[in-house]
This record gives C-alpha cells, structure tokens and sequence, in this order.
C-alpha cells in the first residue's frame, strides 16, 4: 500500500470506536464518578454532592458516561440511580491508575501533597491476610456504610469516619490495626490513621481499596441485611 494512500474509512471508524471511550474518560470529574461508581450505586443528587458539582452539572457528566455504555441509569422512585456498567469498567480504572502511577512523577507528587505523609508503608494485600489469618490484625473501612454494604473485605469492621471518634474504644489496643478506604487516592484512609495514632493505637493504611480488591480475583463480601453502624 502507498504511504500516500487515504486512511482507510472502514478502519478509522473502528478505531473511533475506542476513542468513545476514551473522550468519556477524559475529564477529572468524569474519573471521580467512576471511582465513587466502583464503590456503590448513587443516585445523581449524591454524586453532585460528592464531586462538589450541580446537579446539572453532574447530570451532564453522567450522560456522557452512559453514552459510551461506561455506566448505567435505572429509575427509582422520584431518583435516578447510577451504576457502573460492568465490572471490567472498575477493572480498567484501576489498570489506569496503575499506569499512571508507574509513568507519570507529577502523579506520585501530587498524591503526597493530597494525601499527606504517613510514616508508615502502607500495607499490601498479601501481607493483610496472612496476618488475617494467624489473628495478627485489625481490618476497618472506614468508608460510608453503604459502600460497605455493596462490598468489602470478609472480615473487615465498618467503622465509618464519621463515626470513628465514638467508636474507637471499641476496637483493640493490642493489634495493629489496617485501615480499608476507596483506593490509593483516597484521603478518608490518612484521616482514619492520624485519629487512631491520637489515640494512641498502632494503625496503618491498606493499599488497596475495594476495586483493586476485586481487580485481584479477591473474595468480596456483600451485605443483604443488618443494621447500619450509623443507626
């Protein structure tokens, strides 16, 4: 084929279709759904909330998501609730973070600003459960107690933030305790392990959050019923 020859119609139109994709993705506050969107189902005035945008706004965003089939919308009640489309989206997302954490320094500096310095490593999953496993440690998530409830770790302690405060006295003084939030990205994690330290307990961030969990092939555990910690 000529060098000069006219790109072919049939192949520019299938690559477009990759590009879909890629122009829903391609903005910050398109990603921050989709990472609220891995945790739990929203409704549009929550995420509004979330993303510090207008409902209009964030309405925008998600019609955008939905048009490259990246989320989906079901109708409930007077609400409009969001979810992702399929788990492979929450996969993807968490490869992205992981490329650009491996290619991008500004990444890795911004992330130390965001998310303040913790002395500490943060733990990796392989280590959590084998110290799970001889009853070494403490597993909380800390995040909202409907995150929980879509998923998270077997064997974790919702403790949200929020509540942290009054319910740190029950969680023990003798073991490390590992802090479960969103993801790497997430400053509920650092809030969690700077209150415990005032407290004087031994406490330490998960590197992981429920997506890279699952993106792992690790079990994840649901709840049907129970009461909210928050109640």
């Amino acid at each position: 084929m000529a060098l000069d020859s006219p790109p072919d119609p049939l192949k520019q139109a299938l690559f477009g279709q990759f590009t879909r994709v890629a122009k829903a993705l391609a903005n910050p506050v398109r990603l921050e759904l989709i990472d609220l969107l891995c945790q739990a189902p929203r409704t549009v005035e929550v995420l509004a909330e979330m993303v510090s945008q207008s409902v209009a706004s964030t309405s925008h965003h998600l019609r955008i998501l939905l048009a490259a089939r990246l989320v989906m919308a079901e109708k409930k009640g007077l609400y409009v609730v969001y979810r992702l489309a399929d788990q492979d989206i929450a996969d993807f997302w968490v490869t992205l973070q992981q490329v650009a954490q491996h290619h991008l320094a500004d990444l890795n500096r911004l992330a130390a600003e965001y998310l303040g310095e913790i002395k500490e490593d943060r733990m990796d999953r392989t280590t959590l459960m084998a110290r799970m496993r001889r009853g070494e440690v403490t597993l909380i998530d800390v995040r909202p107690w409907e995150e929980f409830a879509a998923g998270h770790i077997p064997g974790a302690i919702s403790v949200p933030l929020d509540y942290l405060e009054r319910m740190v006295y029950s969680l023990p003084a003798d073991q490390e305790i590992v802090v479960c939030s969103r993801g790497p990205y997430c400053v509920l994690s650092r809030r969690a392990v700077e209150a415990l330290r005032r407290h004087d307990l031994r406490a330490v961030p998960l590197s992981d959050g429920i997506p890279q969990w699952r993106a792992a092939g690790l079990p994840v555990k649901m709840e049907q019923e129970g009461v909210s910690p928050e109640s």
